[in-house]
């Protein structure tokens, strides 16, 4: 029979209940510090949580063997998974201890971890298991109420949010629960609600709401983890804790290449700042070497003098585009060495080496070309090094493609090709990921992607191609598309702060000044790279046979058109674009106006 309180909205059992086996009671669901005999209650999260708060302060603590009885029949089928994390390494003290360790380890290669702030102790600030078990329960109303019969299955507690794992019923599709998102987050009053349509390993569709405290990943809890110091590759880099509360890191060289993308204070710098300070405590200037490239003359100006750059870091665009054009004379040299020693990456070029030099028999540089101006048995040929990896951190990608456009776009998509086997990897970093930044150039070259908070499902697309990231919290809330794989990751950013950042870049400017390579500015303007666009102001047409006399037409008739050139020397739409390009980029004309019309600059010639 069927008790008074079951007619009342929202209190009837939620599934067909199994038949009773003979001289077995029934037992009601209910909640400890209340009796199912007690006045109904809209079902809300927020009154649920403060009356769990009184109940705790009123009620006396249940001795152990009491927590060890089921409390209700409801937690038959519901899997609640302790919040757990591998174990750490303990780490350095703080305050004048760790000063005093920081002087003994200043002649160690690498900076000691202890440099950054210690991670903050985990307090159990979660949802309690009677909070747990009722939010599954009113997960399990609420999309009834939209006509979506589930079961709360599983349940997985984290640092920043909790998933609910559940299983829908028999011909319930998984689209019919994520249009729902919006619907769910305000029947359960919290910022935002994320549906996992695809678990891999798992029957079930994921649920995650934000936990009403959140905590702050540090960096030195990630770069502490055994999953860090066990890695091997001097680019691992450390991105955050995942759901359930583990590190998280990734290899920079199995990427290859990396895309982040966020709005404005969704974390984005700190992930980039956290990634190069994680290799900056990896590896030497002799492994890894950067150029970067930082526009807002803000965030990556920090990191100037120490010893890994190849160069000071970049804040203007066009010393920028001809940093990319020297990667990819780099990357050719690299290729035609490697393919000269018979080997097929950096990896095995550098074992090759170390082990020619370990036999005293130094192998030698097979393109070296003698100095004119010297006699040839004055100079030798220099033996080869080993080649460190380099990785090329554009902050702001969408400055850059709004200045120098097109020729970047191609750079990029040229080393994106070609630079994994040599060594050379891209972090691009864009607040804006439109489509005409992100082009689908660039998108086909590089499979890693991350993906901060964006302002929508559109923008989500075009860095993930698909929706997912408009919901994440903001804060270093992200989804990492790993490489070879569709389905993103939600991980927890590791927070670190400025002065951390300078702590790791003072230890390294004491450890030694930078190298810088010259002609990294210069675009390796004296090699001829196929296929790679001329930096160059001017370009190739100012040597266009007829340069001279087009100037000399536009500065007598006080008039500049590509029409008007086309009919006075009889040539095509292209050549007639690129005359005119290149009287702009000499000064002769100006710009085009927002109508198209320039302006003649120059004065007429003289006349004779």
């Amino acid at each position: 029979h069927r008790r008074w309180w079951h007619w009342l909205p929202g209190f009837g059992p939620s599934k067909k209940a199994a038949p009773k086996k003979p001289g077995s009671e029934r037992v009601e669901p209910a909640f400890e510090g209340f009796s199912a005999n007690q006045e109904p209650e809209p079902a809300r999260l927020e009154s649920f949580s403060s009356r769990d708060e009184a109940s705790a302060k009123s009620a006396p603590r249940p001795s152990a063997p009491d927590k060890a009885k089921p409390s209700s029949a409801s937690s038959r089928s519901l899997k609640i998974s302790p919040f757990k994390k591998d174990e750490q390494p303990p780490q350095a003290t703080s305050g004048k201890n760790a000063q005093s360790s920081l002087l003994e380890d200043i002649e160690s290669p690498i900076p000691p971890i202890s440099l950054l702030d210690p991670p903050e102790e985990h307090k159990e600030s979660g949802y309690s298991e009677e909070a747990l078990e009722h939010m599954s329960r009113l997960l399990e109303e609420k999309l009834a109420d939209f006509g979506v019969s589930v079961e709360v299955v599983e349940v997985n507690p984290g640092p920043v949010i909790t998933r609910f794992e559940i299983k829908p019923a028999a011909g319930v599709k998984v689209s019919k629960i994520s249009n729902l998102a919006k619907d769910l987050a305000r029947s359960l009053a919290v910022l935002s609600v994320r549906v996992v349509e695809v678990i891999p390993g798992k029957s079930v569709v994921g649920i995650e709401i934000p936990n009403e405290q959140r905590e702050i990943v540090r960096l030195s809890e990630v770069l502490s983890s055994r999953v860090f110091t066990e890695s091997s590759s001097a680019l691992t880099m450390a991105l955050g804790n995942d759901i359930g509360g583990n590190p998280m890191v990734a290899n920079l060289a199995k990427m290859p290449h990396l895309l982040v993308a966020g709005t404005t204070g969704s974390g984005k710098s700190v992930g980039v700042n956290a990634m190069l300070l994680s290799m900056l405590l990896k590896a030497g200037p002799e492994e890894v070497r950067f150029i970067m490239v930082d526009p807002k003359m803000l965030e990556l100006s920090i990191y100037d003098g120490i010893p890994h750059l190849l160069t000071p870091v970049v804040t203007d665009m066009k010393d920028a585009a001809n940093a990319l054009r020297w990667c990819v004379a780099e990357m050719e040299r690299r290729y035609r060495l490697m393919a000269t020693m018979g080997v097929r990456n950096v990896a095995g070029y550098n074992r090759k080496v170390k082990d020619a030099v370990a036999a005293g028999e130094p192998l030698r540089d097979p393109f070296w070309k003698p100095d004119d101006y010297l006699a040839n048995d004055e100079q030798e040929r220099p033996e080869l090094e080993t080649l460190p990896f380099i990785v090329v951190v554009i902050d702001e990608f969408a400055d850059m493609m709004m200045i120098v456009g097109k020729k970047v776009e191609e750079l990029i998509a040229r080393i994106a090709q070609k630079a994994r086997a040599a060594g050379i990897h891209l972090i691009l970093a864009t607040q804006r990921p439109s489509v005409d930044v992100i082009t689908g150039l660039i998108k086909a070259n590089i499979p890693t992607r991350m993906s901060f908070q964006v302002s929508s499902k559109i923008d989500s697309r075009t860095v993930l191609d698909q929706g997912g990231a408009e919901q994440l919290l903001g804060h270093g809330d992200m989804l990492y598309l790993p490489p070879g794989s569709g389905l993103p990751v939600r991980v927890h950013g590791a927070f670190v702060d400025d002065d951390e950042v300078h702590r790791v870049v003072s230890a390294w400017k004491a450890r030694g000044e930078p190298v810088y390579v010259d002609g990294v500015l210069d675009g390796a303007e004296g090699e001829n790279l196929p296929g790679v666009p001329s930096l160059s102001d001017g370009g190739d047409n100012e040597s266009d046979a007829l340069f001279d006399e087009a100037v000399a037409f536009v500065t007598e008739g006080r008039r500049v058109s590509i029409s008007s050139v086309q009919r006075k020397f009889r040539i095509g739409y292209n050549r007639a674009a690129n005359l005119v390009e290149a009287m702009e980029a000499s000064g002769v004309v100006s710009s085009a106006g927002h109508n198209g019309a320039r302006e003649v600059l120059a004065p007429p010639p003289p006349r004779d």
